[in-house]
């Protein structure tokens, strides 16, 4: 922290005066209009003479930081500079906002059970050629929206959590994404049942610390605050799929702290914007930063890409748990032959059954389709138009097929229909074509599990790869083990490192071996 000499000169103390001319302070934050929220860092044992200048500048101490001499505050605007000049005061920042940055072949029996659908990104990362028998001596914190505790692929692991009171109890997820996280994390290989995860079995340890509520957004002082109780809840690794595009002074001290004294590794998302912004907790040095790519080892477009990207993992169409019956399964047949299908966002839960009848383009009401399942093809019209003119025609259900290759998301935004609706690849759209006349099922379910796009769905693949990884060499620091990963990342892109995918996508396997062979930090 700045000693008295030198906070005259902070950032903070330079723009002060066109910050608060300018009224930026508190303008993307839930403050009143005249007030703004900060975070406050004070001299030891000087808190309760910050609280009382706080409550003498009719303000309100709005989050006691863990773990550190800091505290969020909300003030009125004009009230900062008195504040900034307090004897007891270290520094003043704003408290930004943090924000969550979301394919599979069943198990032949080796090494998981059968039944069991493995998401290409385990098998990318080379979690299925390493064993986590060891991992009951690793411990991942994971910093997001809580997790569905008693969800049937993630109960039987070893949990604990914190309860907060903006959030709630750390085993509730009302967002879905924290549960997502965990199971690309820690999802149980049990016969039959669901996914796996990149640490299948049971044995490695979970604390969970939950930042996001219904609402999706927490500020850096909860972050902060987040990240010392991993550490004091003796956290090896912390997994945040989650950011924003400004620093923290508070923030970045505490992940400091935490990897220079405590031996943890932080691991963060680099963001979904597709952009060169560097988005923080990933941009600090002391933590890596998380970068997206697809089954094919190729860059996700919409993974932000700059110098402070270090690693990759999947993040494209990765299939994980969600709170149970949060997620949609869809289901598609056609004259006997089971085919790939996506449920289009806002279909209602229902399966109908009928033959299957072409409808164009689906521009037209043609009551040629009524009590028929419509085949519609992609392009010119908006999904919602097609599936409401094939139930305003009678039909009973629809399938849009793709215009190009591959497979494809649809949604009905606010239209709300009453028959079953999927999506399909082009090539299947063209086998159903020749089956026109014969009875097709299409089938939209509940389901406890979803496919995610994102940097957060890269992150807990290389938090769960390190802690992997480490269990094996446990007398090997946070420093040496991020050497390590770097340094046997399967290299993509450029030769090198690259700020699309940093030193390349992470390899449990590679890591192993290379430790073994060279030591810790080679």
């Amino acid at each position: 922290m700045a000693s008295n000499d030198t906070r005259a000169t902070t950032p903070f103390s330079i723009c002060l005066a066109a910050l608060l001319a300018a009224g930026v302070f508190g303008s993307a934050q839930a403050a009143a209009p005249d007030t703004t929220r900060v975070i406050v860092a004070f001299k030891p044992g000087a808190s309760a003479h910050v609280k009382s200048a706080v409550s003498a500048a009719k303000g309100a101490v709005k989050h006691e930081i863990f773990g550190m001499n800091a505290m969020a505050i909300e003030v009125p605007i004009v009230a900062l500079k008195g504040l900034e000049n307090n004897p007891n005061v270290e520094y003043i920042e704003e408290d930004v906002i943090r924000k969550p940055f979301a394919l599979t072949t069943p198990s032949t029996g080796t090494p998981y059970t059968s039944g069991q659908l493995v998401p290409y990104g385990i098998k990318l990362v080379q979690a299925d050629q390493l064993s986590d028998s060891l991992a009951s001596n690793r411990k991942v914190c994971i910093i997001d929206s809580g997790v569905n505790r008693d969800h049937e692929d993630l109960s039987g692991n070893n949990f604990t959590g914190e309860y907060d009171s903006g959030t709630g109890w750390w085993y509730t997820d009302e967002n879905h994404h924290g549960t997502h996280v965990a199971g690309t994390i820690a999802a149980i290989n049990n016969s039959g049942v669901g996914v796996v995860g990149v640490n299948p079995n049971k044995q490695l340890k979970l604390h969970i610390v939950k930042v996001f509520g219904a609402d999706g957004w927490a500020y850096s002082s909860t972050l902060a605050s987040a990240a010392n109780k991993c550490g004091a809840a003796g956290a090896n690794v912390i997994s945040m799929s989650l950011g924003g595009g400004a620093k923290s002074r508070t923030e970045e001290n505490a992940f400091n702290t935490l990897y220079t004294t405590k031996n943890v590794l932080s691991v963060a998302a680099a963001g979904n914007d597709g952009n060169r912004v560097v988005s923080y907790p990933a941009g600090y040095a002391s933590v890596v930063m998380v970068g997206a790519l697809d089954e094919n080892k190729q860059w996700a477009s919409f993974s932000q890409y700059n110098s402070k990207v270090e690693l990759s993992g999947p993040g494209v169409s990765v299939l994980s748990t969600v709170p149970t019956g949060a997620g949609i399964d869809a289901a598609l047949a056609v004259g006997g032959t089971n085919y790939a299908a996506g449920a289009m966002e806002g279909s209602p839960l229902k399966t109908a059954t009928a033959p299957l009848a072409d409808f164009g383009i689906g521009d037209a009401i043609n009551t040629a389709v009524s009590g028929k399942v419509c085949l519609i093809a992609r392009g010119t019209v908006d999904f919602a138009t097609k599936v409401s003119n094939c139930q305003n025609s009678g039909g009973v259900g629809a399938v849009v097929y793709n215009n190009v290759a591959g497979a494809f998301g649809g949604t009905l935004g606010t239209t709300v229909t009453s028959i079953p609706s999927v999506t399909a690849t082009d090539t299947d759209g063209a086998a159903m074509r020749a089956k026109l006349g014969q009875s097709a099922t299409v089938a939209v379910k509940a389901s406890n599990y979803a496919y995610y796009d994102g940097t957060s769905m890269a992150t807990p693949h290389v938090s769960a790869v390190a802690a992997l990884v480490w269990s094996y060499f446990p007398t090997c620091t946070a420093a040496q083990i991020r050497t390590s990963l770097d340094n046997s990342a399967l290299d993509l892109g450029a030769a090198g490192r690259d700020v699309k995918y940093g030193y390349g996508l992470v390899q449990a396997k590679a890591a192993y071996d290379r430790i073994k062979s060279a030591g810790c930090g080679k």
